[in-house]
């Protein structure tokens, strides 16, 4: 590397004692700042200061703008973490000030354990779907723009592997292919898929959620602690899991099957037809249907087709753009024996804002996964991407300026890996 940059500065300072490139550089002064003065220096600031523009190369450059926003979406997860730790700690009464993220998260467990154990008889069971993650294809587009300068802008595309919302033509294709999906309200509120939020039962049915009203069965929690029953030995107050039968309110906040009335969202085969006019049209894409997303895709990006050196730059960029968004969580538990009403209510309003937070950590934990994938693949391909640019660049003709930066370039791939 430092020899590929010496030789590239060793032709710089020939050119400029033989006066090879007297021409471009007659603007300048001759004073001993000459080679700064033309632009001829790497940048004062490098790309650990936050700096993109190294070599002049848009390809170059642009893959150490995708590091730099792989290393801005890795501080912003950490700082949405350690938010989210703080805000638990002070919800439990935790000093966890000048606490490193680690010794933080340690001492908030701890905390949580000791107030499960003071309220709670036996475990807590929290039930989720995994965090929505949508994917820009807006971003992978511009980015595959900024960094491959011969591309058409009209032609670059990227394809969603995975679910995303689409328009009415798209819906009609993916209706014949067998693949469309819709997301809403069901049908006269009857849902034959996954069923999130509120299910009313007006006859008994099995409830993978909580169960509010009469369980026939065993229930985990009962509205004002003490469980009562009928002459049949049903429990009339259920808030809780329901191991039998449940008729009332199944909230439904991890999803699940619902043999009533769906009055939250429904996600559903629509069977041939269309979606109905409340809910919007999804296709579920692949690397065999070609599908154009009318917006986020849930699931894979695939990057458009771009120069080999721009391959790493887009797709990091993509990744790191990700955005996760935290799940409905359904909480199951029994109240300790003997805990008094304010006891039962206090817990309930920790309780409450607990949730929220387990959920954005969970949210932080998704978004984790696609930066991480993007901060290796970065670096792996740290050195083939630039010094492909940089070959790419070679190829063509270079005045003195654009050596320079390429050199400085060089020199900037150490940096990456930090």
């Amino acid at each position: 590397m430092n020899l590929f940059q010496n030789r590239k500065l060793t032709f710089a300072a020939a050119a400029l004692a033989t006066g090879a490139t007297l021409g471009g550089l007659q603007a300048c002064d001759a004073v001993d700042n000459l080679r700064e003065q033309c632009g001829l220096v790497c940048p004062a600031e490098g790309l650990i200061d936050g700096n993109a523009s190294i070599s002049g190369v848009a390809s170059v450059d642009a893959f150490f703008s995708a590091v730099l926003s792989v290393r801005t979406a890795s501080l912003n997860v950490k700082s949405s973490v350690r938010g989210e730790i703080e805000a638990m700690a002070l919800s439990l009464g935790v000093d966890v000030s000048g606490m490193a993220l680690t010794d933080a998260a340690a001492a908030v467990q701890g905390a949580i354990s000791a107030k499960l154990q003071a309220n709670v008889e036996g475990s807590l069971t929290i039930s989720y779907q995994p965090p929505k993650c949508e994917a820009s294809l807006e971003v992978a587009v511009e980015a595959a723009a900024e960094c491959d300068v011969q591309a058409d802008p009209g032609s670059i595309e990227a394809k969603c592997e995975g679910s995303c919302a689409v328009d009415a033509d798209v819906a009609a294709m993916c209706q014949a292919e067998g693949t469309l999906r819709c997301e809403g309200q069901a049908p006269n509120f009857m849902c034959s898929g996954t069923c999130s939020g509120s299910c009313e039962l007006e006859a008994a049915a099995a409830c993978s959620g909580s169960c509010s009203g009469t369980c026939e069965g065993t229930c985990t929690a009962c509205v004002g602690g003490n469980c009562e029953t009928d002459g049949n030995g049903n429990v009339t107050n259920c808030s809780g899991s329901c191991d039998g039968m449940c008729q009332g309110t199944c909230e439904l906040s991890a999803g699940g099957m619902c043999s009533g009335r769906c009055e939250g969202s429904c996600e559903y085969d629509p069977g041939g037809v269309e979606c109905e006019a409340n809910a919007t049209a999804k296709c579920e894409a692949s690397a065999n249907v070609d599908v154009e997303c009318s917006g986020s895709c849930e699931g894979n990006v695939t990057p458009p087709e771009v120069s080999a050196e721009c391959e790493a730059s887009v797709d990091a960029k993509a990744k790191a753009e990700v955005v996760c968004t935290p799940p409905s969580l359904s909480v199951d538990f029994q109240f300790a024996a003997g805990l008094d009403a304010d006891g039962r209510a206090e817990f309930k309003a920790w309780l409450s804002g607990f949730k929220t937070r387990f959920a954005a950590l969970l949210a932080a934990q998704a978004k984790l996964e696609f930066v991480a994938e993007a901060a290796a693949g970065a670096a792996g391909a740290a050195t083939g991407a630039v010094r492909g640019a940089v070959d790419a660049s070679l190829s063509g003709d270079l005045d003195l300026k654009v050596t320079v930066g390429l050199g400085c370039a060089l020199d900037e791939l150490e940096t990456v890996g930090t």
